[in-house]
């Protein structure tokens, strides 16, 4: 008798060779129970096939996984060339905690407290600082400066300001931590899984430049408010928010409220912003990789977050250095007699000099201080969600 084997769950008996028995007498039984138990060996190996496929085709559909899997919805294995792959490679996915729109909500708020309550606690350095921009033959220095504004206008006098500090800053936060997290995987995603390795830091740039050009328009109003309550001479303009607020917007042909500093703020917010994510992943890596050389996971989160300050407060103090003659401008723009003047004008008027150092000792002190703080309480927040600190090797 004949015994044919073949393998209908593929489609075609030619696809798997079949196996024919001619046996003759007591044999055939024996040759039987051999052929059928290949059968159903055959057939558990295609059901097995069949479920794995489907298996791996909903799964790389789900995370966009770089399988060669033919998505029409068949079980068929076809190649996929290197370009289809780094396509379907997606950076949001690549992490150890994915990065969904959770995340990144999660990230807007950790910057929220992160930038609004640290620049609201230096109020009295930012205070100090302006008026040394604005005028430096009556603000000398930082404990200089401060003693006169506090003979002047008592302890209200170095707090002026607090809350569009806080309002903006908090503002900007939002949208500079958790868009930087978003245009870091965009841009990765884009340039594929091997360059965005290779090229990391051009991406970090790419990010932070792209995420604080949004951040400094809801920044803007606030921070005119801010300076003009911080640097007018007592008496010259409201302290209180909403009163300050309202003339501004009364005297909007003067003042060019709410977006006449927004080109300024940009140069001197972009530049800053690019140096502080630069630095500190550089700075946190440098830790990583040559001082805690084991694990990330290793370390206890205090440890974690001690390298977070660190690698902040040294990014924030080559920030405060690359991004100070703008923020001179930003000052000096909020002076009644520069209504009206160019940029390059008010520049040479002030001094190149002054430009680049008055006030600059302050600055750096607050800003280091602030940068370090800011990464401390973002990532502090982070690792309370269960999101990890930032940065690594």
């Amino acid at each position: 008798r004949s015994f044919g084997i073949g393998n209908p769950a593929r489609g075609t008996r030619s696809s798997v060779p079949t196996i024919v028995g001619k046996v003759e007498g007591d044999k055939q039984g024996e040759v039987f129970t051999y052929l059928c138990a290949q059968r159903l060996s055959r057939m558990s190996q295609d059901i097995l096939f069949t479920k794995a496929m489907s298996f791996t085709t909903a799964y790389s559909r789900n995370v966009r996984l770089p399988v060669g899997v033919n998505q029409s919805g068949s079980n068929e294995i076809v190649a996929a060339s290197a370009s289809e792959i780094s396509q379907q490679w997606n950076a949001r996915y690549s992490h150890a905690i994915p990065h969904t729109n959770t995340y990144y909500m999660k990230c807007m708020v950790g910057g929220i407290l992160s930038c609004g309550l640290t620049h609201a606690a230096v109020t009295p350095l930012d205070v100090t600082k302006c008026n040394m921009q604005v005028n430096p033959g009556k603000y000398k220095g930082l404990i200089s400066g401060m003693r006169v504004i506090l003979a002047e206008e008592g302890f209200n006098g170095i707090w002026k300001g607090a809350l569009p500090t806080l309002i903006g800053y908090s503002i900007q936060g939002l949208f500079k931590f958790g868009l930087y997290e978003y245009f870091k995987d965009y841009y990765s995603t884009m340039a594929g899984e091997e360059n965005s390795v290779k090229y990391r830091g051009l991406i970090w740039l790419a990010g932070s430049a792209s995420a604080e050009f949004i951040a400094d328009i809801g920044l803007c109003p606030m921070e005119m408010v801010k300076v003009k309550i911080q640097t007018s001479p007592a008496g010259t303009w409201p302290i209180a928010f909403l009163p300050a607020l309202r003339k501004m917007q009364e005297m909007k042909a003067e003042t060019r409220f709410p977006f006449g500093s927004v080109v300024p703020l940009w140069s001197r917010q972009i530049p800053y912003t690019m140096a502080k994510f630069f630095f500190f992943e550089k700075v946190v890596s440098v830790f990583y990789t040559y001082v805690f050389t084991q694990p990330k996971s290793s370390y206890p989160k205090t440890t974690q977050l001690g390298i977070t300050f660190a690698s902040g407060y040294i990014a924030g103090v080559i920030c405060a250095i690359v991004s100070h003659p703008a923020d001179s401008i930003v000052s000096l723009l909020g002076k009644a007699e520069n209504k009206g003047k160019g940029f390059g004008t008010i520049a040479s008027e002030f001094g190149y000099y002054n430009l680049f150092t008055k006030g600059l000792g302050p600055r750096i002190i607050m800003i280091g201080t602030l940068t370090g703080l800011q990464w401390w309480i973002y990532d502090t927040f982070k690792t309370a969600f269960g999101l990890g600190t930032t940065g690594g090797k």
